[in-house]
């Protein structure tokens, strides 16, 4: 049974969130604000904060822009991981990843399933790593940014999760860098 273990250090990370919408403000933008909150709340700092349109090409350039900067450790994305014409984040991350982390988009839509039913199908949430950066993709309403940190990232982004979390794996995300030098 997973657990926080007090008697380990917190190790608070520097997580930007990116609202995909072809539609949403910052006035409006209830999911990056859910995201926010949640992510303040645990311990951790909101380093950037962005909207950008549901365009493929655009969301590829904020996030190797983040990705590239050393002080983001994590990128969360919120909206445009449905099915329709717009929804485009999950190929703008395909342009990014170097590895993905399946098990993410599954556990999110087993999560998912218990509250929408059979609905769930219709996210393509997804996860993975670049450049040592960490990168999730989640649905655009903040229900679903709940789900999301609440019974996943909240845990898996705290030093102290036991058995393991992602951020005891951090210093080891680019270890094939070093072995090209």
């Amino acid at each position: 049974m997973a657990r926080i273990d007090e008697s380990r250090p917190f190790i608070a990370v520097n997580i930007a969130v990116l609202t995909i919408s072809d539609t949403r403000t910052p006035a409006t933008d209830t999911s990056g604000d859910t995201l926010a909150e949640r992510i303040q709340g645990a311990g951790h700092r909101v380093v950037a904060r962005s909207i950008v349109r549901d365009e493929v090409a655009a969301i590829e350039a904020h996030l190797r822009d983040w990705i590239a900067d050393a002080g983001i450790d994590v990128i969360i994305t919120t909206g445009g991981t449905g099915i329709t014409g717009r929804d485009v984040t999950p190929e703008a991350f395909e342009r990014v990843l170097e590895k993905r982390i399946e098990g993410f988009g599954e556990l999110f839509r087993m999560l998912s399933y218990q509250k929408v039913g059979s609905s769930t199908i219709q996210s393509r949430a997804i996860g993975g790593v670049a450049q040592g950066t960490y990168l999730f993709a989640l649905p655009g309403s903040p229900s679903a940014c709940r789900d999301a940190w609440d019974d996943i990232l909240r845990f898996q982004l705290d030093s102290r999760h036991r058995p393991c979390n992602l951020v005891e794996l951090m210093p080891r995300l680019q270890e094939h860098m070093k072995a090209a030098e």
